[in-house]
């Protein structure tokens, strides 16, 4: 799937099950992970396994399997693996925890962070 179209898929995915805070990180030419981080928080573990497994289904619907899914176990920060896009999941106090935004905004340039 085309990755202009899969970010609004995988954010519409998150909004439709309310999830808190979207941000997308452009990290492309700066890892070789990725091309894209999208971070979303979710309200309790029950919310953001929730959320992740609507990103996963509304991948499917459109032909495309997610890589990977970890952390559905626990529901405290769960990893969905696009491919292009890698997207994070977390409870509140993870992601503050974790700060992935400050991590990454140092290799990703200011204009390419988008918060919703």
């Amino acid at each position: 799937m085309d990755i202009d179209k899969l970010k609004p898929l995988v954010v519409e995915a998150l909004e439709d099950l309310k999830a808190q805070n979207i941000t997308i990180l452009d990290v492309k030419g700066r890892t070789s992970v990725t091309d894209y981080m999208i971070i979303a928080s979710g309200t309790s573990s029950r919310q953001v396994m929730a959320l992740a497994r609507n990103v996963q289904d509304e991948v499917k619907k459109q032909g495309m399997e997610p890589l990977s899914v970890e952390g559905l176990d626990a529901g405290e920060w769960v990893l969905v693996d696009l491919g292009d896009i890698l997207v994070h999941i977390m409870q509140p106090q993870v992601r503050e925890l974790y700060d992935l935004e400050k991590l990454w905004t140092e290799f990703a340039t200011p204009t390419t962070a988008i918060s919703y």
